[in-house]
């Protein structure tokens, strides 16, 4: 338990927290100094503790007049565990911001925003933000079931046309979201671009058919990152034969023009770690609990 207010001063209190759905949370964090500068694309740094690591996670939401910035996370590692279990009250101790380079929305008047999964969590403030420029959006979302669904509302509000897809059919149009892609293409739908989040696999043949019909594309990528500053190297990719970093690059890049096959391969080099130290973190707390 916190203290003393000078500590609490330099730390950074959840003000809401919400259940997505069973591993995806929601989280308005009171930073407003983060909120002052925030744009669509960009992303932050936090640590829960000051032992904690450091993850990257995407700015989902900003009010720059209450102060906040929304994150949205899937519980996947160790930190991620032990964010969920934070409670609303409680504060992070680090919430570092804004990092990366926001969306670029000048002069687009139609656009395809194509999400997969929690991905959707960083595409809604995109679509928002387009929408909000008067560009028309067509928004399309996929989910692997219903139980996984998350910010539906929210994007129907962004977006002149939403399309929901999920892998088993129980929730919007069974297929992938590059079916539901095709046929908007196919039907005659003409965009300045197209932005694709999520998996890196469903980015990937978003991009390959995205290409065939000559359109631009946009994807975000969240390498592993450590430091955010492009120093430690860790969330370097190829694009157009070229190394980049992500953290102060990007993290969207041309979509056509990226190593997505490298990317997939770095991504998996700590899951088994990952998943270790989390299953060790987890019985520690467990244990604390008893």
């Amino acid at each position: 338990m916190i203290t003393h207010n000078w500590m609490v001063d330099k730390m950074y209190k959840i003000l809401v927290k919400r259940a997505l759905n069973p591993t995806v949370v929601l989280m308005e964090i009171e930073a407003p100094m983060v909120a002052k500068k925030a744009e669509p694309g960009q992303f932050i740094i936090l640590r829960t503790d000051e032992n904690g690591e450091r993850i990257p996670l995407t700015v989902a939401d900003y009010d720059r007049e209450k102060g906040s910035v929304t994150i949205i996370f899937q519980t996947v590692g160790a930190t991620t565990d032990k964010l969920a279990r934070m409670n609303e009250g409680d504060y992070i101790h680090d919430f570092v911001g804004p990092l990366g380079k926001k969306t670029h929305t000048d002069g687009l008047k139609r656009v395809a925003v194509v999400g997969g999964g929690v991905g959707c969590a960083i595409a809604y403030p995109v679509a928002k933000k387009l929408h909000s420029l008067g560009c028309e959006v067509h928004a399309i979302c996929g989910f692997r079931n219903k139980e996984l669904v998350i910010l539906e509302d929210e994007f129907k509000k962004a977006s002149s046309k939403f399309v929901l897809m999920s892998d088993d059919g129980s929730a919007g149009e069974k297929g992938l979201v590059t079916d539901a892609l095709k046929k908007l293409i196919e039907s005659g739908e003409k965009y300045d671009e197209v932005i694709t989040i999520g998996p890196l696999i469903m980015m990937k043949f978003v991009c390959a058919l995205t290409k065939e019909y000559g359109i631009k594309t946009v994807a975000s990528m969240n390498p592993i990152m450590v430091d955010g500053t492009g120093m430690c190297g860790g969330c370097r990719l190829t694009v157009g034969g070229k190394t980049v970093f992500a953290c102060v690059d990007g993290p969207e890049f041309d979509g056509h023009l990226i190593d997505f096959d490298e990317a997939m391969s770095r991504s998996n080099i700590y899951a088994d770690f990952e998943k270790h130290k989390r299953e060790r973190d987890c019985n520690l707390l467990k244990k604390e609990v008893e």
